[in-house]
């Protein structure tokens, strides 16, 4: 017996108008209760920070193997082999996570850091010669990580423009089959059959992380099998969402720009402004979960085999875990933010955006002096994450 009255709304979180500004839902869902039903789509709900943070952590309950997105994979065929990390859980789960922290281990990341650090900086002399209004979306965000990270990887340079659109559209296939999958639907065999092509072991540079999963798989760590589709996680979810978050760190440096001011005299926060960021814009809103037996949740009981929609960016923002929650805040500590989720699935890849977000910002303290909006800035619609298309600014250079 349900000992709690569930809320129910009418409101489509995938609907257009939310995912340009999901704050008034997120509110609601918020507000409405700890758990809720979406008439929408038929699921559950939850939006608060305790919540979220609960369910992310117990796999067991909550599982990732039916599917991160709307999908369930107990009864629908998903759109590509399931990915090793993401919709997978223990034992099937272990080995992978295991493989992929390996390669990308604080170890493998220190010995990078001297040359992203030095290419950052010609990057960013490289922008000084040019305009200085430009779109900090693509030529800051975009440009760096798709500067660096591909090499890290061992990628060649051919056709490395796949990699957006393809990520684009694992992200939206997440969500239901609205017009953002519709979008990307007609280019997904060119596009998968791209990224497995440079998945292999031939298409790969050796040194790179890419090579290191392969030399796993020769060490019996994961099987032939699993590698590609490892390779294929990095590629996935490598790029997309580091780009994402470099967007929100310059996007609420332009709007707060007191913060930026006290980042550039003190540049040891850098660490904290990345994960304000993360915090405050969420690039990753929302994944899902499938529930494995019923259970209940601060007295509602959700049945076996549902969907359950975790929303990460409403935990972000949730007042009841943080003060001021809409502010971004270099004095605050955002430790326990869920941007990256939480527990044995929590992103294995964050470092890496955070050299890279540590490169670009050291890089840009000692030359850019303010960073302006000088447009309105626009949004990229995804079903899951929350982009901006563009970001107008003014950079006003030293010197």
């Amino acid at each position: 017996m349900t000992t709690t009255t569930v809320p129910t709304l009418s409101a489509d979180p995938f609907a257009e108008e939310v995912l340009l500004d999901p704050s008034a839902f997120h509110a609601q869902l918020r507000e409405a209760g700890p758990v809720a039903k979406l008439e929408s789509h038929g699921i559950w709900a939850m939006g608060r920070h305790a919540e979220v943070h609960a369910a992310l952590t117990d796999w067991q309950s909550f599982q990732s193997a039916a599917g991160v997105g709307l999908s369930n994979f107990r009864r629908e065929k998903p759109w590509r082999p399931p990915s090793l990390l993401l919709e997978a859980d223990p034992p099937h789960h272990d080995a992978p996570r295991h493989v992929l922290a390996s390669v990308l281990s604080p170890r493998a990341l220190r010995a990078l850091r001297p040359a992203w650090h030095a290419d950052a900086e010609a990057f960013m002399d490289g922008i000084a010669a040019g305009p200085h209004e430009l779109d900090a979306a693509a030529a800051l965000a975009g440009a760096f990580p798709l500067r660096v990270f591909p090499d890290a990887v061992g990628l060649p340079q051919e056709g490395r423009e796949h990699l957006l659109p393809y990520g684009d559209h694992a992200f939206n296939a997440f969500g239901p089959h609205n017009a953002l999958v519709e979008k990307g639907a007609g280019r997904v065999a060119e596009l998968s059959e791209w990224v497995a092509s440079r998945c292999v072991r031939e298409a790969l540079a050796p040194g790179g992380f890419g090579a290191a999963i392969w030399a796993a798989a020769d060490r019996g760590e994961i099987t032939e099998a699993q590698a590609p589709l490892l390779v294929r996680s990095l590629l996935t979810a490598g790029v997309d969402t580091t780009i994402h978050s470099l967007s929100a760190i310059l996007y609420s440096l332009a709007t707060h720009p007191e913060q930026w001011e006290r980042l550039r005299a003190d540049p040891s926060l850098i660490r904290t402004a990345f994960d304000e960021a993360i915090r405050l814009e969420s690039p990753v809103q929302t994944f899902f979960r499938t529930t494995t037996a019923e259970i209940e949740v601060a007295g509602v009981r959700i049945p076996a085999d549902e969907k359950v929609l975790l929303f990460l960016g409403s935990a972000n923002r949730d007042p009841r875990r943080w003060a001021n929650p809409d502010v971004f805040d270099l004095s605050r500590d955002p430790s326990g933010h869920v941007g990256f989720g939480m527990g044995i699935h929590q992103c294995v890849g964050q470092h890496v955006a955070r050299l890279e977000a540590e490169a670009l910002l050291l890089a840009m303290i000692p030359r850019v002096r303010t960073i302006t909006l000088i447009g309105t800035p626009e949004r990229h619609l995804n079903n899951t994450l929350r982009a901006w298309g563009s970001l107008p600014v003014r950079l006003e250079f030293e010197g």
